[in-house]
C-alpha cells in the first residue's frame, strides 16, 4: 500500500527555511481518524510542541465527524506524536536555538495509519521571501522565452 496525502501546510515553505523533516504517528480518537480520511483536516495554524518527553500537534483542526453524534471528538484538542525518546530528545535540543521550531508540513495515511510529516524549521525574513519571489519569476521568465522558441 501507497501513500495518501490528505493535508498538507502549503505556506510553511514561504514562511520557513525547511532544515531537516520526519515522519510521526499521531494517537487519534475513533471520530479523528474517520474525518482524516474523508480529508477534513487543517494544518494551517499547527504546530509542534515538546513538553517534557511527549511531542504534541497544537491547532491542527480535525472537523467533527458528522455521523459520530455525541461521541464526537474537540476539533483543536492537542494531540500526541509518536516519536522515539531519542527522536523527542534531539528535537527539543534544536528546538532550544533562537529562532527554530518545528511544523508539520502534512498528514498523509501510510497502510491505514495516519501519519505526520513535521519539519524542523527556520523562519525566513522578509526579504528572503522576495528573494525567493523574485527567483522564481525570473526561472519562470526563462521558462517562457525557451518554450516560444521552439
Amino acid at each position: 500500500m501507497g501513500e495518501k496525502v490528505v493535508a498538507s501546510n502549503r505556506r510553511a515553505r514561504h514562511e520557513f527555511f525547511i532544515l531537516e523533516t520526519l515522519e510521526a504517528g499521531i494517537a487519534l480518537h475513533g471520530s479523528e481518524i474517520k474525518s482524516i480520511r474523508a480529508g477534513q483536516i487543517s494544518l494551517a495554524e499547527a504546530f509542534v510542541r515538546i513538553d517534557g518527553n511527549e511531542a504534541w500537534l497544537e491547532d491542527a483542526h480535525i472537523a467533527p465527524y458528522e455521523q459520530a453524534s455525541i461521541n464526537n471528538h474537540e476539533p483543536r484538542r492537542p494531540r500526541k506524536l509518536l516519536l522515539h525518546g531519542r527522536e523527542i530528545h534531539r528535537l527539543w535540543n534544536t528546538v532550544r536555538q533562537k529562532g527554530v521550531t518545528i511544523i508539520p508540513l502534512s498528514v498523509y495515511l501510510k497502510n491505514g495509519k495516519a501519519k505526520v510529516e513535521i519539519a524542523i524549521a527556520k523562519g525566513k525574513k522578509l526579504y528572503d521571501k522576495r528573494a525567493e519571489i523574485a527567483k522564481r519569476d525570473s526561472q519562470r521568465e526563462i521558462e517562457r522565452h525557451l518554450h516560444v522558441r521552439k
